[in-house]
């Protein structure tokens, strides 16, 4: 099994590239994913996270924006929501990878894959990459989105040169859906035919 880590900055375009390799037929693990069922109603981190940063929760789970406005601006926050959330993540994970332990190919979508260490969890690193401004124009199009809160969470990512540079592989997004595409499948041809690249 050969584990391609796939992450990207905000507005990058990274949950469209992990639809086109699930629907190329690989197993996908979406961090992102786990952290949102492990918050939200019901979820096995609700009662830990109200404990850590009271009045961040409801009876829909977290609240994420306002976890979001006690933990950016405050990294010993941060550092403690970590603590809580990383490892019941990396549980998930371990699960996810033993659970397809016979697939030819798996991907972790890992946002903050080099950032938080996880780079020496998987074999190659795929990078999806956008313009700058249409990825500013895509981030502040979301909903609660707003330029200082952008800004406070790039604070939080390495930069994107940064990350191409430390990439196996580049996935652009700033292009059709079409070409995006393509460079998914010759990933996935490089990482099936040869067993590396």
């Amino acid at each position: 099994m050969r584990v391609l880590g796939l992450t990207g900055s905000i507005g990058m375009g990274k949950s469209a590239v992990a639809r086109m390799f699930a629907e190329e037929g690989v197993p996908v693990f979406d961090a992102d994913a786990v952290v949102h069922r492990l918050q939200g109603q019901d979820g096995a981190l609700v009662a830990a996270i109200e404990a850590q940063f009271p009045g961040t929760t409801g009876t829909g789970g977290v609240d994420r924006t306002a976890l979001a406005e006690q933990v950016l601006a405050e990294p010993a926050a941060l550092k403690r929501l970590e603590a809580l959330v990383h490892p019941a993540v990396a549980r998930e994970r371990e699960a996810f990878l033993a659970a397809h332990r016979e697939a030819p190919v798996v991907v972790l979508d890992i946002p903050l894959l080099f950032e938080k260490g996880g780079a020496e969890l998987v074999d190659k690193v795929a990078v999806v990459s956008a313009d700058p401004e249409i990825q500013r124009l895509r981030t502040l199009a979301r909903a609660g989105m707003t330029p200082e809160k952008f800004l406070r969470i790039l604070e939080h990512q390495m930069p994107d040169a940064e990350k191409r540079a430390r990439a196996d592989f580049v996935i652009p997004t700033d292009c059709s859906f079409d070409e995006t595409r393509a460079s998914v499948r010759r990933i996935l041809a490089c990482l099936t035919e040869s067993g590396d690249s």
